[in-house]
């Protein structure tokens, strides 16, 4: 018996894994730099981990409601599209297989293969071979605006937790060391992650994440210093 060849692939994983690393990443990057700049301008422990809560609460807020009203508007975009599309299934079906047909005449097949495939298909399930080939939605990347927010407010509130965490155990006079080299590990290991996730070379994301952490947090600490100096 021939075994059925099968392939894992991790495009399915797009939609939330888009979401979560960059939420994790904001509240790295927003936090540590928010408590560097702080820090650098001679504040307090008290100020700092105030500064950062402060941060992390609306942090993760933002990401949220930016998430949901991003992709929200994407799916009513989609849900526009598709009851247009059942429309005109409805009223015209002729007209939308050979639209449907064309589609795959496009993509290589032979008109009259392409016909009979188009009205194989729409017997099956016409609206789903429409979505997926005229309309390229499909289960998989369908916008799901709750699910990115609760992932993008989820992912944001870890990220900043871990720099937050690290400026409340450090000695006041390591606190700036601390958390700068800790962020920037946090930063590598979420570039590295989430490339293994999904599917991607693990050193250069890590690099990429880790060199515009770094800008951040530097750009932020020197603002904090400078206006430190200037009221000082």
């Amino acid at each position: 018996m021939r075994r059925i060849h099968r392939e894992f692939h991790r495009s399915d994983r797009v939609g939330w894994l888009r979401a979560a690393v960059l939420g994790a990443n904001d509240g790295i990057v927003s936090t540590a730099s928010l408590i560097l700049g702080v820090a650098a301008a001679h504040g307090s422990r008290t100020e700092v981990l105030v500064a950062g809560v402060a941060g992390l609460v609306a942090g993760a807020m933002s990401m949220a409601a930016g998430e949901y009203v991003s992709v929200r508007s994407q799916a009513d975009t989609e849900a526009a599209d598709l009851a247009r599309e059942r429309h005109e299934l409805a009223t015209d079906v002729a007209a939308e297989e050979r639209e449907l047909a064309s589609i795959y005449v496009q993509r290589g097949l032979e008109p009259q293969l392409a016909k009979q495939v188009a009205l194989q298909l729409m017997a099956h399930d016409a609206m789903g071979a429409h979505a997926r080939d005229e309309l390229g939605i499909t289960e998989a990347f369908a916008a799901r605006p709750v699910q990115a927010a609760l992932a993008s407010a989820a992912s944001f509130t870890a990220g900043a937790a871990l720099p937050l965490l690290v400026s409340a155990l450090s000695p006041v006079a390591y606190l700036i060391v601390a958390v700068s080299a800790s962020s920037l590990v946090f930063l590598a290991s979420l570039g590295a992650l989430a490339a293994r996730t999904g599917g991607a070379p693990m050193t250069a994301a890590a690099a990429r994440v880790t060199f515009w952490g770094a800008l951040a947090m530097a750009l932020t600490a020197g603002v904090g210093a400078l206006f430190g100096t200037a009221v000082g």
